[in-house]
């Protein structure tokens, strides 16, 4: 029997298992995707300080080194945000790669091209295993405890613990990747605006010399994502209380650890992914893998992570009821590093009063405080 089957070879799938197998434990990830990595579904940025718990990343996984964000309003006046220690524009084909390769150097095997149809129980109603399909051939394999780390897509989620995302939580996304495309290359570009990205927002993430992803989000209206991209180019879910079963737990982005305010899950989904190892390491060295003590998984996160992205929610909740004209003011009312301190989730007074200034938004501003 194997000590933790993983489901899912993204960021949230590969940490967990990479550090379940340096504590020395048996560990199997399973992907359902041909070649890890592929398609990616992300504009790929990240910060440099990531590095404090991924390690360095190599060069060939980089793409476009920057510097920090140009935030613009629907006005086209803009904000530069520059981060302190800097980031990067990933290419997410061999990032995913080179994080899977490093769980296996420690000892995890690694499946792709695998689909795991369901979950098995044992006697006592525990998770215990996987059934799943691989090159044709099915099979069923045993395990003492299965992490789901299989994104906001899958249905094994909600069989163990009821979790779904709900539509109203879930932007319709569209991204090129683009070429002949004039833009600063070490700044990633964000366009704001509920004419042209209603509820979300317009990125160009650069690439390379004349080359960026170049992307559009938005809760579902009466157009589609493509419809609106053109447009642009003519002229970002609840989080889970409780994250674990008899057996089982939930990470990464399967169990909605995502940044609110822009949808970025890299990094949520590595340190989801390393807390929940981390937790069930613990458990499998004292033989109890009950919902009970592997609820740990769920006090760590929420203190470390949950609380601090409850507030980055109630930013990205005010930001969706202002207007064109709001978020223009805006841009003249504040600072570059008001924008940096918002998206961590840190000094949303500062957002608050500003919006008081206008009598019809001191309802919204409340919500900050």
């Amino acid at each position: 029997m194997i000590d933790v089957i993983v489901i899912g070879a993204g960021p949230a799938g590969t940490a967990c298992a990479k550090k379940l197998a340096e504590e020395g434990f048996s560990v199997e990830v399973y992907d359902k995707r041909a070649e890890i990595g592929a398609p990616k579904r992300c504009a790929e940025g990240i910060s440099e300080a990531s590095q404090d718990f991924l390690g360095k990343i190599p060069e060939r996984c980089i793409a476009q080194k920057i510097k920090g964000a140009r935030l613009y309003a629907p006005d086209g006046r803009y904000l530069d945000a520059i981060l302190s220690s800097g980031g990067f524009v990933l290419e997410r084909k061999v990032f995913d790669k080179w994080l899977a390769e490093e769980a296996v150097k420690t000892g995890a095997a690694v499946q792709a091209n695998t689909f795991i149809s369901d979950m098995v129980k044992d006697e006592r109603g525990y998770y215990a295993g996987v059934k799943g399909e691989f090159l044709g051939n099915e099979f069923m394999e045993k395990a003492r405890v299965v992490v789901c780390a299989t994104g906001a897509e899958s249905p094994l989620r909600n069989k163990a613990l009821g979790v779904f995302s709900k539509v109203n939580l879930i932007d319709s996304c569209i991204q090129y990747e683009m070429t002949n495309i004039d833009v600063i290359p070490d700044l990633i570009h964000i366009y704001l605006s509920g004419v042209l990205a209603p509820r979300g927002y317009v990125w160009v993430f650069p690439k390379g010399e004349h080359k960026a992803n170049v992307g559009l989000g938005i809760i579902p209206q009466d157009k589609k994502p493509a419809a609106y991209m053109n447009e642009f180019l003519k002229l970002h879910p609840d989080m889970v209380k409780d994250m674990v079963a008899n057996g089982f737990v939930l990470c990464g982005e399967a169990a909605n650890h995502v940044n609110p305010i822009h949808g970025g899950g890299i990094k949520e989904a590595v340190i989801s992914g390393q807390m929940a190892a981390d937790t069930i390491a613990e458990c499998l060295k004292k033989n109890d893998v009950s919902k009970k003590a592997l609820s740990k998984f769920n006090e760590v996160w929420w203190k470390e992570r949950g609380n601090h992205l409850k507030r980055v929610e109630k930013l990205r909740e005010t930001l969706e009821k202002l207007s064109d004209a709001d978020l223009n003011d805006l841009v003249d009312a504040l600072k570059p590093e008001d924008i940096i301190e918002f998206a961590r989730g840190a000094k949303l007074s500062v957002l608050a009063k500003v919006l008081m200034r206008k009598p019809r938004l001191v309802g919204i501003a409340r919500h900050l405080l």
